[in-house]
């Protein structure tokens, strides 16, 4: 849609704010941006409550004095509640604007579950507060669904949230049943009594690999043809685990019924072994089942710049420190060389163990320097660790708080299930 004037002005409960088009376009709120994308006045009043086509201005029947606090945000990059405005109202209006509760500050994040925790309320979405037509659209688009459709999103919901019904959470013990069955053989095929215990019961160790494989690998395609996006289905890691732990048991078969053992190819068969033990990361599955590990992945996955910090803090106290334990223990006094620091990398492997407090006891210094040094390392460690904690736990606390939630709204729902 073409504007006649180069100046938008926003008018929000009856405060008027007026902007340039090329800030409207990279404007932080999203229903504000998506403004200027419009093509037709219908497409703008989806977005607003009423346009002026003459003065060019957007009506916006919204709670002025939060639309304050959210400009704040806009301005300055803090967002806080209003005082005096309930949380949940507050909230409602930062949805409305395109705003999550991940954009609050940590101190009104608390405030917020909190007070959803108290009242019972899992989540909104910006869906819950969108203006009639569009939840009349919304509706008319769903019941044009056909039942195949429906049949497919009842299935991937079954297999993707396990919390979603009875059905998904009947799948989902079955598969953490067949995942630690699977794990308990491959740590017992390492055994040294494997071998002759498996020659006494060949036939049934077969049936057992046989049905849990054939559980994951039902299991893959039915979710893969249920996807939405299959090129992002098979661009997810646990996905491409899945593939590759498979794939290993079907080679295998199909040599031996060529008549070509898999212990006699050599690099080809070691390659197979390796494949194989790639099932170990079927474990990684329980994170779809258990709040903590949940929380665990939620929370590396947005500490990845702590992650990195802490990395960089370790691999230059590393570099510094196993240069000079080198220098001190074996560079210095040629009669006394200590062996074990004869070279840089060698020293690393001490550093990083007294960093971390491990101490193995297999290194050490046995010079007046090298010891001062290694008490020097150790404090440094215990500090240089200790920085980004803070960060860290901060963000296991607001992802625990943010999964808990979600799981109990699964939870209600599945209550209302089983009482129907």
């Amino acid at each position: 849609m073409k504007f006649g004037k180069s100046i938008c002005v926003l008018n929000v409960g009856g405060t008027r704010y007026a902007f340039t088009r090329e800030v409207i376009r990279d404007f932080p709120l999203r229903r504000v941006s998506r403004l200027i994308a419009c093509a037709t006045e219908k497409e703008v009043l989806e977005l607003c409550d009423d346009y002026d086509r003459d003065r060019n201005e957007f009506f916006f029947d919204r709670h002025a004095q939060a639309f304050v606090f959210i400009m704040l945000y806009v301005r300055s990059g803090k967002l806080r509640f209003v005082p005096g405005v309930c949380e949940l109202s507050f909230y409602t209006e930062m949805l409305y604007w395109g705003l999550e509760s991940a954009h609050l500050d940590s101190c009104c994040q608390k405030r917020l579950d909190d007070r959803m925790s108290d009242i019972g309320l899992d989540t909104l979405s910006e869906g819950d507060i969108e203006d009639e037509p569009q939840s009349t659209g919304e509706s008319v688009q769903e019941a044009e669904l056909t039942c195949r459709a429906r049949w497919l999103e009842k299935m991937r919901k079954a297999f993707e949230e396990p919390n979603s019904s009875l059905v998904a959470q009947l799948l989902a013990s079955v598969s953490v049943i067949f995942v630690i069955v699977s794990m308990i053989m491959l740590c017992a095929s390492t055994l040294p009594d494997w071998d002759t215990a498996k020659r006494t019961t060949v036939e049934e160790h077969r049936i057992v690999e046989a049905v849990c494989i054939g559980w994951f690998t039902a299991e893959c395609i039915v979710r893969f043809l249920v996807a939405k996006d299959k090129w992002d289905f098979l661009r997810r890691p646990l996905n491409i685990i899945d593939v590759i732990a498979i794939t290993p048991y079907y080679v295998t078969m199909a040599m031996a019924r060529a008549g070509m053992p898999g212990a006699g190819l050599g690099v080809a068969g070691v390659i197979l072994r390796v494949l194989r033990m790639m099932r170990v990361f079927w474990l990684m599955k329980l994170a779809r089942h258990f709040l903590g590990l949940q929380t665990l992945g939620l929370t590396l996955r947005r500490c990845y710049r702590e992650m990195v910090m802490l990395m960089v803090f370790v691999c230059v106290a590393m570099a510094i420190y196993s240069a000079l334990a080198q220098l001190l223990e074996h560079g210095l006094d040629l009669e006394t060389q200590n062996s074990d620091y004869a070279s840089i990398p060698a020293a690393a492997w001490w550093v990083i163990i007294s960093m971390t407090t491990v101490g193995y006891g297999d290194v050490y210094p046995v010079t007046i320097g090298g010891r001062v040094l290694g008490g020097m390392c150790v404090v440094s460690g215990i500090v240089l660790l200790a920085l980004p904690i803070t960060f860290i736990y901060h963000s296991f606390v607001q992802c625990y708080h943010e999964l808990k939630l979600r799981s109990a709204r699964y939870a209600r729902n599945l209550s209302a299930e089983m009482l129907r």
